[in-house]
């Protein structure tokens, strides 16, 4: 008795429609991927040029039980004006010190040299953030 085929001959009449939807998946997978990337890149990109004012703590020293200085460097559009909330730790993690400085220089770069008076012996100074003024919550 002679045996009977399901299908066509292997690679004889060319793709099935099986591979042909696969190979449109695979494209149309590769093209909403690389949009994804794209949209995420242009996201990223935004947030970072839209920021008017960016602050970043250089040093800190701890001068005293009560004090700490922090010097810290804002890099801002000429004439905006912002606060930025530098804090103070002790060992065990509590805050022992938080100061708000306005930052109000007409000029693009500022750096300066902020005292923070603290509760306790601080073990560090950080930065907490850095806000226009105009922005809600924050005080001239």
């Amino acid at each position: 008795m002679a045996a009977v085929r399901d299908g066509l001959p292997d690679g004889r009449y060319g793709r099935t429609a099986d591979e042909r939807a696969d190979r449109k998946l695979k494209v149309i997978g590769a093209v909403l991927g690389a949009a994804l990337v794209a949209m995420i890149a242009w996201f990223g990109i935004s947030y970072i040029t839209g920021q008017d004012l960016s602050g970043r703590l250089v040093t800190y020293k701890v001068v005293s039980d009560t004090t700490v200085q922090a010097h810290l460097e804002v890099v801002k559009d000429p004439g905006t004006k912002g606060v930025c909330t530098l804090r103070s730790q002790s060992a065990d993690g509590a805050e022992v010190g938080r100061k708000d400085v306005p930052i109000d220089q007409a000029k693009g770069q500022v750096d300066t040299v902020i005292t923070i008076r603290t509760t306790a012996r601080a073990t560090n100074a950080e930065l907490v953030g850095c806000t226009t003024s105009d922005a809600p919550g924050a005080s001239s």
